[in-house]
């Protein structure tokens, strides 16, 4: 037996899913399913920074191999193409070298998004999110321009990867320095809600998203990494967007009081699936799968309005809207063979409380310490209704699942 190339089989496959930005279990338990396809008992460790495989020769000799993870992105394709590469390994287990071989082609066969269909994605989701929070169509069309911005600068960074907060840093100020700008010029109406339209491509989903699977799946140090991540570029976003308030202040800009428009039913629903078509493509997610996607973020914000219409609170629509996307992801998953977080990830982004992490950060800025403790409070209860909506489905799935496995034995 060839334990180290098998280990290095799973290692490399379990690094091509963190990288991909695959969840903690999904990584582990690839890891752990690979080597097991071999008859081989593997105990498998992942974080946010490192990989590790520990097995026992046939001479009971302990070998471990350990590769560490460095920036990982939002590559939903690949976290779909590698899950069936490894569900492909574990049904026919073939000679190690044929499975390096199939690794090698799948890598080949990842797509990717053009430059110029990356930035149409950032434009619409920019575009269609500000018109959920209720810009104007000028302000929704410099929303769109805004999220080109960020697009363009992320694709810059990447020639100098620089650490994320310092992305976010930038690409927070310019846009917002962009919005409060044509604000102060007369052009844009109301700057906050092209600012939150925009900042919904540096809220990070899929990171938010992975953090509340983590800890309800019992990965709690993984999870709590991804949560401090979370939290820190929620203070580059407050430092970007500050700096650009102060900055325009200083130049010509001053705050009014600006007009909110509150659009109908349908005009929401268009903007949300407009928005999540803007995600799938930053996500890079190709095919019917992406439509799906996009439909499961628009029934799921459709949710979220009847309950608030009926008379449920904010907090009630959030719960049993993530239960919708939840269950919706975990259907998806089982019909069409794909992993979940690809559906999850984009229809639970309307629920995202980007506008709220905004409002709470500009209050930091403004020095309103009290509205912030409110604001505060209410963005960690959203994500705390969040987590348990996921948490009631992802179990309801689990235990389901494990009755069925059960019941046919």
């Amino acid at each position: 037996m060839d334990y180290y190339a098998l280990m290095d089989l799973a290692i490399t496959l379990g690094h091509r899913l963190a990288m991909s930005g695959a969840e903690t279990f999904r990584v582990e338990d690839s890891m752990i399913l690979v080597m097991k396809a071999y008859g081989i008992e593997a105990e498998a460790f992942a974080t946010t920074n490192y990989l590790s495989v520990s097995v026992k020769s046939d001479r009971g000799k302990p070998m471990t191999r350990m590769r560490r993870i460095g920036i990982h992105g939002n590559d939903l394709d690949a976290v779909e193409r590698y899950s069936n590469l490894s569900r492909r390994i574990v049904s026919e287990a073939p000679d190690p070298a044929v499975a390096h071989q199939w690794l090698k082609e799948t890598d080949a066969s990842r797509q990717q998004y053009s430059t110029i269909g990356f930035l149409i994605g950032n434009f619409l989701g920019a575009a269609g999110f500000s018109l959920i929070f209720g810009a104007n169509l000028t302000d929704v069309l410099i929303a769109g321009f805004a999220g080109v911005l960020i697009g363009v600068i992320d694709l810059l960074m990447n020639k100098f990867n620089p650490n994320q907060f310092f992305r976010i840093i930038v690409s927070s100020f310019v846009m917002a320095f962009v919005a409060y700008s044509l604000e102060g010029l007369g052009i844009a109406s109301n700057a906050d809600t092209i600012i939150i339209g925009a900042l919904m491509l540096l809220v990070p989903g899929l990171l938010f998203t992975n953090a509340l699977r983590d800890i309800i799946n019992g990965d709690t140090n993984s999870g709590l990494n991804r949560v401090i991540q979370v939290f820190l570029i929620a203070i580059a976003i407050a430092l970007g967007t500050g700096a650009a308030l102060q900055t325009a202040s200083d130049l010509f800009y001053t705050p009014g009081l600006a007009t909110v428009l509150n659009h109908n039913l349908l005009i929401q629903l268009i903007a949300s699936y407009i928005g999540c078509a803007g995600f799938s493509i930053v996500f890079n997610i190709h095919g019917p799968g992406g439509q799906l996607c996009n439909l499961g973020g628009m029934i799921t914000w459709f949710v979220y309005l009847i309950t608030v219409r009926l008379g449920g609170s904010d907090l009630m629509g959030f719960f049993w809207a993530t239960v919708f996307a939840s269950t919706y992801a975990e259907v998806m998953a089982r019909v069409r063979k794909y992993p979940a977080i690809s559906y999850l990830v984009v229809s639970i982004f309307p629920l995202i409380p980007g506008a709220s992490v905004y409002y709470t950060m500009n209050d930091v800025v403004r020095g309103d310490m009290e509205s912030f403790a409110s604001r505060g409070m209410h963005t960690i209860a959203i994500a705390g209704v969040i987590a348990v909506g996921i948490l009631l489905a992802s179990t309801a799935f689990r235990s389901w699942s494990l009755w069925k496995r059960t019941h046919h034995k």
